[in-house]
């Protein structure tokens, strides 16, 4: 076979096509790959930079005096949850002795497990109101509150009375007992609250459901916040969240009596922007009550890798593909709408719909770091070329080294600020993790939307949810003093 010589090295000839493939490939992919990381981290770094320039102080419980008065309904649909919803339930109505609320739980005609699990806890609590739903399951989760908001109605009207406002839970979450009070002060002059939502770090999963904690964390206590100093709309989380009747209502109106999405995967997250459009203030509330704890919402998120995708997926379908359907840009969908306009709010929607080209530019990384790995390996086995590197390669390189020890750095602050330093640690080698569950799930999403396109349909992609007693909540920093 025909070979050549290269500083003393008999390289066969027949590796030379490979040779230069691996060169061109690996050039191309390490630069896309530069030229975004570089666009994302000077995106971050500004945000970032907002948050430094104009820190807050957490508000102390003595300083939150009830101020809405009223009934509060509290919304839990379910389905599927005979495992976690009797717990949940259970610690509820417990945390919120005293409180004036009642608790509407919508349960499916096909899903009778849940329903015999908690037909015991409605029977003997006048708090708690079962709403069956005349659709097999699982429908929608929009779907499936519309239920309960049509069932609020019919008790107002039977009841003569009305709700002061309405809470959104899920059926695994774990409520501050000072939480209601949070939100009756707030309300009276924001139309939404949404509070941190904090995940329990499992012991059994530190690296899968360890990753939420550090997403949860910085976003939670550094990107809502910033949004609520700018005045643009706050996104909804779906658990932790509270809206005014009259808000509501109003949504209700201009939606033809239902106030959620049916067809979306992301209901929550649009009814955050949607009272933005239409001029209504809403606000993140990082507070602590009476003990120092973090007055947040808590839960357990997947502990392993196919349910974090097929979580993440519904996200960015629902928010970068479906969501921008539903909602375009500011203006764009409510005529008159709005105080939630102008460039800053497109910045924020462009921060929300971006994880798509973000996995994109991650996957050309990971890619071009590994073909760039062979390069070298041939050049020391086989005697090929070291691969040139211009100086604007170098230049962004070297940028976005820097962007990213900053982005980790940022994300070390905030898991230790919520988790203690161990599991800020840790964060560096989650972010890994974090990464390819980002991959994963942009290319599921893109699937789950070519799928809506094509037929129409949406269906309610739940997580599923299991009562552990292994959640290390010591993990979770419960004493946390203003300041």
């Amino acid at each position: 076979m025909p070979s050549r010589k290269r500083a003393g090295r008999t390289v066969d000839l027949s590796t030379s096509g490979l040779e230069l493939w691996v060169g061109i490939v690996g050039a191309e992919l390490m630069f896309f790959a530069s030229v975004g990381i570089l666009l994302f981290g000077l995106d971050d770094l500004l945000f970032d930079l907002i948050w430094l320039m104009s820190p807050s102080k957490r508000k102390a419980a003595d300083a939150l005096a009830g101020v809405l008065p009223g009934v509060i309904a509290v919304f839990v649909p379910a389905w599927d949850e005979a495992c976690a919803l009797p717990a949940m339930l259970r610690r509820t109505l417990a945390a919120w002795d005293g409180e004036d609320f009642r608790i509407y739980v919508g349960c499916y005609p096909n899903d009778p497990s849940t329903i015999l699990a908690i037909s015991d806890l409605v029977a003997r609590d006048r708090r708690l109101r079962l709403v069956i739903g005349s659709d097999d399951g699982p429908t929608t989760k929009g779907a499936n509150l519309n239920h309960l908001w049509n069932a609020l109605g019919e008790d107002e009207r039977a009841e003569g009375m009305r709700f002061s406002a309405i809470v959104l839970h899920d059926a695994e979450d774990h409520v501050h007992p000072e939480e209601l009070s949070l939100y009756r002060a707030h309300l009276s002059r924001c139309s939404m609250v949404q509070i941190p939502v904090v995940p329990f770090v499992s012991a059994g999963a530190q690296w899968v459901g360890g990753h939420y904690a550090d997403e949860f964390a910085e976003a939670h206590a550094k990107e809502l916040t910033v949004r609520t100093r700018l005045g643009v709309p706050i996104p909804s989380a779906g658990v932790g969240c509270a809206m005014t009747r009259r808000a509501l209502s109003l949504v209700a109106i201009d939606r033809g009596g239902e106030p959620f999405r049916t067809d979306s995967l992301t209901e929550d997250y649009e009814l955050g922007m949607i009272f933005g459009a239409y001029g209504l203030p809403t606000a993140f509330v990082d507070s602590v009550g009476s003990d120092g704890s973090l007055i947040a919402s808590r839960g357990s998120f997947p502990g392993r890798i196919d349910s974090a995708v097929r979580q993440k997926a519904r996200w960015i379908a629902g928010i970068a593909f479906d969501g921008w359907d539903h909602i375009g840009w500011p203006g764009s969908r409510i005529p008159n709408g709005s105080r939630g306009g102008g460039w800053i709010a497109r910045w924020m929607l462009w921060r929300d719909r971006r994880p798509p080209l973000a996995a994109l530019v991650l996957l050309a990384a990971y890619l071009g770091s590994v073909v760039t790995l062979a390069g070298l390996a041939g050049q020391a086995i086989l005697g090929w070329r070291a691969p040139a590197i211009g100086e604007s390669l170098r230049l962004l390189v070297f940028m976005g080294a820097i962007l990213l020890l900053w982005r980790l750095g940022m994300r070390i602050h905030f898991s230790a600020r919520w988790y203690g330093w161990r599991q800020g640690v840790l964060a560096v080698p989650r972010a890994f993790v974090s990464n390819l569950v980002a991959i994963l799930a942009a290319r599921r999403a893109l699937v789950i939307y070519w799928h809506m396109l094509r037929s129409g349909r949406v269906v309610w992609d739940k997580t599923d949810h299991r009562e552990t007693e292994s959640m290390v909540e010591a993990m979770y920093v419960q004493r946390r003093r203003p300041g």
